[in-house]
């Protein structure tokens, strides 16, 4: 019967923990970089986008490391439509609440190409 509810926990937490994953970059995310400076007239917009990390059931690593997945999925996703460039990204689901129920992270920002 102890064997059973070991092997029982042991399933949970390997579970668990899968949901506890954060975004990685990719080869093509990586030479994306924010600036906090508006892109001159060369700079093409392409769009506004949102990256996201989801936190259920883990917390882990704290709000930083939240807000680094969700960067990290915007960086890849403004990679994909081909730009290079984030400008003004913002967290809106960073709050007070966030410390105490770390459901969700979320950053969005505009995409634009620079050659």
């Amino acid at each position: 019967m102890r064997i059973k509810v070991l092997l029982g926990l042991s399933a949970a937490a390997l579970l668990l923990a899968g949901c506890s994953t954060s975004k990685d970059l990719s080869a093509a995310g990586q030479r994306v970089t924010f600036t906090d400076q508006q892109p001159g007239g060369t700079c093409q917009l392409l769009g506004e986008l949102t990256g996201s990390q989801s936190n259920w059931l883990s917390g882990a690593g704290g709000e930083n490391s939240s807000l680094r997945g969700a960067a990290n999925d915007l960086r890849n996703r403004a990679a994909e439509m081909g730009g290079n460039v984030i400008y003004g990204a913002t967290s809106p689901t960073q709050n007070i609440w966030s410390s105490f129920a770390p459901l969700d992270s979320k950053m969005t920002g505009q995409v634009y190409k620079c050659p």
